[in-house]
């Protein structure tokens, strides 16, 4: 049984990016994102300040995100790296194999990564994604490198979007045809 704390809130800064630009995104009617909460339990309360000091959740979560884009099916997980080295334990097996399962009924799956170090944020498809896991199954690294990246991935900040992550959709779905 997984229990939250306090590491939790160490991504709230990128939620908060993310959810802006959902918000902006549906108000120029270009996508209808939302972020999939987590169900928690709890166990333990702070009555006078009125926090949950202690829970555990009551399944594991899939994606953080999820909805649609001009009809095409989307979900992503948003995941933060300090370094430039991203430790693939930070990505959960069950994950993968939603989003695979996603992509097998013609959705988009994909993850957010934030370099904060860098302040740059990375559109990594599924199936780049897929390059490393098989890797790492296979006895290899446990993380993938930036230098392993793709160039085109990063996304950069224009026309006021904070994270414009549909750049990164729409050059993902180029790449599949």
């Amino acid at each position: 049984m997984a229990t939250w704390n306090s590491r939790g809130l160490r991504g709230s800064t990128l939620e908060e990016l993310i959810n802006r630009t959902n918000e902006q995104y549906r108000e120029k009617g270009l996508a209808l994102i939302q972020k999939i909460p987590t169900p928690i339990t709890p166990v333990r309360m702070d009555k006078e300040n009125r926090h949950i000091t202690l829970a555990y959740f009551e399944q594991r979560s899939t994606v953080d995100y999820i909805g649609a884009v001009q009809g095409i099916p989307l979900c992503f997980d948003a995941k933060e790296c300090s370094a430039d080295t991203f430790p693939l334990m930070n990505i959960h097996p069950h994950q993968v194999k939603f989003m695979e399962e996603f992509e097998k009924q013609g959705g988009v799956a994909f993850f957010l990564i934030f370099f904060s170090s860098e302040d740059l944020f990375y559109y990594l498809p599924l199936r780049r994604l897929l390059v490393f896991w098989r890797r790492m199954e296979e006895g290899g690294r446990k993380s993938f490198r930036r230098e392993e990246l793709e160039d085109s991935f990063y996304l950069k900040k224009k026309s006021g979007f904070l994270v414009p992550y549909l750049d990164g959709v729409k050059l993902d779905l180029e790449n599949r045809d």
